[in-house]
């Protein structure tokens, strides 16, 4: 099987990019922002691809970030769905 990236670093880069803030998706995951920026910077690392431009304290999404985006999350809302179908109760 294909090596994949780190996948709490896909969660990370999901999670703020769906935010728009790293301090956001660090609230969401309960981590730190600063955790938050070194997943997704290893993801970065991983794939060889910029996903946010980091520019005075902000990052914004880069062409590859944005056409991530929408299929990273259908990919974590049909995770979620299989985790409830088969799980049950534990995944409400």
């Amino acid at each position: 099987m294909a090596t994949l990236p780190s996948l709490k670093g896909l969660q990370a880069f999901e999670a703020a990019a769906r935010a728009g803030s790293f301090v956001a998706a660090a609230e969401e995951l309960s981590i730190s922002a600063a955790a938050v920026s070194q997943l997704i910077r290893t993801v970065e690392e991983q794939m060889g691809r910029k996903l946010f431009h980091r520019v005075n304290r902000r990052a914004v999404l880069t062409e590859a970030g944005v056409e991530m985006l929408p299929r990273l999350s259908m990919a974590f809302r049909e995770i979620g769905s299989v985790a409830r179908d088969v799980g049950g109760d534990a995944f409400r």
